[in-house]
């Protein structure tokens, strides 16, 4: 039986439990000092502090922590991340004062990055978001979810769930997979978008749940992109095939998708940066995650996401990064936090709790990761710091020294 011990723990953070913590209970976690914890193949089987039993030393690799902060591994919720091509192109647009949506309704945005996604095979995909794993992983993300939606046809959805596919076999964080074919009208529809919702809805997500390419069906719920009624439609397929809900919803404008997402049960309604009193309350109702993003809203000079309405309206918090050529080019989790807590004013407990069990509980994998604790996963972070405050205080830096994946060191 293979065995990692690691001792000396200064601090450990972590939040516990199987489910999203909502209200209060998201800024309750539990912190022990002079902690040790225990993974025998890969499942943590001990976690205490104190003397560390003798018998837990037997043949078993030990680390030192050194004193130093220890976190369950970081979840990262919501990415984008196979596509092709990069779009630097924008940000000079962007500066000159063209919206998201100007560019978008002018073929570039998510339509540019289609065409080089197209343009691109599967096994190109899979070595360029190969590379930004190593450095997500680096900075302490071990699992996180990952959609398509940058193909936009039947074959080129399915070639970027494939290559997450083969991701998942060939590197160390466990990968989501979302279908997204929902997040735009592509360009040979743009006069028929009807005839894109029924291709969605009548082949696209058959198949993607016949060959088990994903485990959610999401869609851009957006002016200009798919109205609240459509979204309802497109998502209402994927539950019939078995695709759980997610909505990106309120991030520029509020057309109904927070209120959609409680009504139908979603999992997640993400971005939700102009969410109303309204939307909340549905989410409330539904038992919604509202998985936000605030570092797009850095990166596009908007307004954040009401995060401490929903907390205190019973709404369970993620934050996750958006990592995508166009509104979020960062994969980096820990920046997400130091926004989450600065311009959200989430209590550093608060932001773990969002970027741990409350991201976990996101894609359903909260019985799995999320928290440090006997039966979960042994996914845990070692942290160049002595306390949590310290690392939602810096910010820009990358503060992980040592990342543990299923109980096993991963040299980066």
């Amino acid at each position: 039986m293979a065995s990692l011990l690691l001792k000396n723990i200064g601090l450990l953070a972590t939040p516990t439990g199987s489910d999203a913590k909502r209200g209060k209970a998201q800024g309750e976690i539990t912190l022990l000092k002079n902690a040790y914890v225990l993974v025998r193949d890969g499942v943590i089987s001990a976690v205490g502090s104190g003397e560390v039993p003798a018998e837990y030393l037997e043949n078993a690799e030990v680390v030192d922590a050194k004193g130093r902060l220890v976190t369950p591994g970081l979840v990262d919720a919501h990415t984008h991340l196979i596509f092709g091509g990069w779009r630097q192109n924008e940000l000079g647009l962007k500066l000159h004062g063209v919206t998201y949506l100007e560019i978008l309704a002018q073929g570039g945005g998510i339509l540019s990055t289609v065409r080089s996604t197209r343009a691109a095979s599967e096994e190109e995909l899979a070595d360029k978001a190969a590379k930004e794993l190593k450095a997500m992983l680096a900075m302490g993300t071990t699992t996180c979810e990952a959609k398509s939606g940058y193909g936009l046809a039947p074959e080129d959805e399915y070639k970027q769930l494939r290559a997450i596919r083969r991701l998942n076999e060939t590197q160390p964080v466990e990968l989501v997979p979302t279908f997204l074919g929902a997040h735009a009208v592509p360009e040979e529809y743009k006069n028929d978008r009807e005839a894109y919702i029924r291709l969605l809805c009548e082949e696209m997500i058959p198949t993607v749940a016949k060959e088990n390419l994903a485990e959610f069906c999401d869609v851009f719920c957006e002016s200009g992109v798919f109205t609240a009624e459509e979204s309802r439609v497109i998502l209402e397929a994927g539950k019939k095939y078995g695709l759980s809900p997610k909505i990106h919803a309120d991030e520029i404008d509020p057309i109904g998708g927070s209120q959609l997402a409680g009504e139908i049960g979603a999992i997640t309604a993400e971005h939700l940066i102009v969410c109303p009193a309204d939307g909340i309350a549905s989410m409330a109702k539904g038992g919604t995650i509202a998985c936000l993003l605030p570092a797009t809203s850095f990166y596009l000079g908007a307004t954040f996401a009401p995060a401490r309405d929903m907390i205190d309206a019973g709404v369970a918090v993620a934050v996750a990064t958006d990592y995508n050529p166009g509104s979020c080019p960062s994969s980096n989790l820990q920046m997400a936090m130091n926004i989450a807590c600065l311009k959200y004013r989430l209590t550093p407990e608060e932001v773990l709790t969002a970027a741990t069990l409350n991201g976990a509980a996101g894609i359903r994998r909260a019985d799995k990761v999320g928290s440090v604790e006997v039966g979960k996963q042994g996914d845990l972070l070692i942290w160049d710091a002595p306390d949590l405050d310290y690392i939602c205080y810096r910010f820009g830096a990358n503060l992980v020294d040592t990342v543990i994946k299923k109980g096993e060191i991963v040299h980066i």
